[in-house]
C-alpha cells in the first residue's frame, strides 16, 4: 500500500479536495479523498506533497525517431534507429507527466509491445499504426516517384495510401492486424505535406465511411486529421470520434460535434513551437503563417461552444531542446489557458478527457477515482495558480503509472 498525503487533491474532473490522501493498492487507487476520511495504513509508504492529480494524456503524439520537420527525411534513416531514438522519448514523456498517449501514426503499434513487457519505461500507448491517406494527401510524401511511395507505404510503415472504399477498408483491416488500438485518417491536406491544401477535404463520405465501419466492428473509433470544414463535417458525418487540429472549425462544425459527442484534439503546441521557432521547410512556413491565427480563433470557439476538447500536442521530434520534441508535452495547458481554459478546465482536458479518444478501448483512467487505475502525479506547486508549471518537469515530484513509481 502506497499513501500520497497532499495539501490539495486534483480529480482531474470536478473541485479540488484540500488536505487530501491518495491510497494506492497495487495498480488501482483504493481511495481518493479528504484525509478525514481516509482509511488507516499504518503500514504503508507514505509520501507527502503540495498537489496531487491523475496522470496527464497526451492523445495526439507521434513516435517517430526523428529530428526533422521534414518528413521526406524518414525513409531515410533505419526504422531500428528511430525505435532507438523514440526509447528515450518515452522517457521523456514519463519525466513530464505523460502516462498514457495516443500515438496517431508511427512506430507505436511496435514500441507498444516493449512498454507492456517491461522492456523499455515509457506511458502506456493506445497506437494507430500507419497514418491513412489518399494519393497525394497529407499522408503521401510528394517528393519521391509515386510507385516508390505505394510499395513504402504498403510495407507498414508510418503511412498507408488508399483510394475507394474497399482499398480504405482493407487499409483500416491491415492496422487491426497489426493491433492497432485507433485508426487515423487524413481528411483534409496539412501544414508538414507539401502539394495539398489545409482546407480541402481528401477522403471521400463513402471512403471514410468504409474506414470508420470497419473500425467499429472492432470495437476502435477513428480519429480525423482536420483542418478545413469540408473535412471535419465529412468526417463527423462518417461517425469518426476525433477531430484532430480543427483549425478551420465554426459554429456549424462545433454544433455537430455537440451532436455527435466528437472530441476535438486540438494540438496547439505543435502549431504554436513551429510558428515561433520557424523551424519547418518553407513552404510549410508559409501554411502555418496563413493559418495560426485562425487556429488560435477556433480553439476557443469550440471551448465557448461546449466541444468536449482533450489535450494532444502532436510532437513527434526526438527529444532536446529543439522545437516540437517529446518533453515538451506539458505546455500544452497553458496554451489551452491561453484559448480561454480556466486551470480545472484545461486539467480535465489533460487527464479526465483523455479515455474518450479512444471509444471501448479506452481504459478506467484519467481521475482519482476508487478502483480507477493508479495513474497519478505530485507537483511541489499549486498548478491552479500557473498552468505553465507543467512546462517544467522538475516541478513534478513522483509519476505512478500503474500503481509502480517511475519518477521521483
Amino acid at each position: 500500500m502506497q499513501r500520497i498525503e497532499a495539501t490539495q487533491l486534483i480529480p482531474g474532473r470536478g473541485q479540488p479536495v484540500p488536505d487530501a490522501v491518495v491510497l494506492i493498492d497495487g495498480e488501482e487507487i483504493r481511495y481518493a479523498g479528504p484525509s478525514a476520511s481516509a482509511p488507516a495504513t499504518p503500514d504503508a509508504q507514505t509520501v507527502r506533497t503540495h498537489t496531487v492529480m491523475p496522470g496527464l494524456w497526451d492523445c495526439h503524439t507521434h513516435l517517430m525517431g526523428a529530428y526533422s520537420l521534414d518528413l521526406g527525411r524518414l525513409p531515410l534513416e533505419p526504422a531500428a534507429l528511430r525505435a532507438a531514438r523514440a526509447t528515450a522519448d518515452l522517457r521523456a514523456a514519463l519525466n513530464a507527466g505523460i502516462t498514457t498517449v495516443r500515438e496517431v501514426g508511427g512506430l507505436g503499434v511496435h514500441l507498444a509491445k516493449a512498454v507492456a513487457e517491461g522492456i523499455i519505461p515509457g506511458p502506456d500507448i493506445y497506437a494507430a499504426g500507419a497514418v491513412l491517406s489518399t494519393t497525394g494527401g497529407h499522408g503521401d510524401l510528394h517528393g519521391y516517384p509515386l510507385p516508390w511511395m505505394v510499395e513504402y507505404a504498403g510495407a507498414g510503415t508510418e503511412f498507408r495510401l488508399a483510394d475507394g472504399p474497399a482499398e480504405c477498408a482493407r487499409a483500416a483491416r491491415e492496422q487491426l492486424r497489426r493491433d492497432a488500438k485507433v485508426i487515423k485518417v487524413c481528411a483534409s491536406g496539412g501544414v508538414l505535406s507539401e502539394v495539398d491544401h489545409p482546407i480541402h477535404q481528401q477522403f471521400t463520405s463513402a471512403e471514410l465511411r468504409a474506414i470508420v465501419e470497419v473500425a467499429g466492428m472492432a470495437e476502435r473509433v477513428v480519429a480525423a486529421h482536420c483542418h478545413g470544414k469540408p473535412g471535419i463535417l465529412a468526417a463527423l458525418e462518417a461517425g469518426v470520434r476525433t477531430i484532430e487540429h480543427g483549425t478551420y472549425l465554426d459554429d456549424e462544425c462545433a454544433a455537430a460535434m455537440r451532436e455527435t459527442g466528437a472530441v476535438l484534439v486540438p494540438t496547439r503546441t505543435i502549431v504554436v513551437e513551429i510558428w515561433e521557432s520557424r523551424a519547418a521547410p518553407p513552404w510549410a512556413q508559409a501554411k502555418l503563417d496563413a493559418l495560426i491565427d485562425q487556429h488560435t480563433a477556433a480553439v476557443a470557439l469550440a471551448h465557448e461552444s461546449g466541444v468536449t476538447v482533450a489535450m494532444g500536442t502532436d510532437l513527434s521530434l526526438s527529444a532536446g531542446d529543439r522545437p516540437v520534441s517529446w518533453g515538451h508535452n506539458g505546455r500544452e495547458l497553458s496554451l489551452l489557458g491561453e484559448c480561454g481554459f480556466d486551470p480545472l478546465e484545461a486539467i480535465e482536458a489533460a487527464t479526465a478527457n483523455g479515455p474518450a479518444t479512444l471509444g471501448p478501448q479506452a481504459p478506467r483512467s484519467g481521475q482519482l477515482v476508487e478502483s480507477y487505475r493508479a495513474d497519478v502525479l505530485t507537483l511541489d506547486v499549486d498548478p491552479l495558480s500557473d498552468l505553465g508549471i507543467f512546462a517544467k518537469p522538475e516541478h513534478i515530484t513522483g509519476v505512478w503509472k500503474g500503481g509502480n513509481r517511475v519518477k521521483g
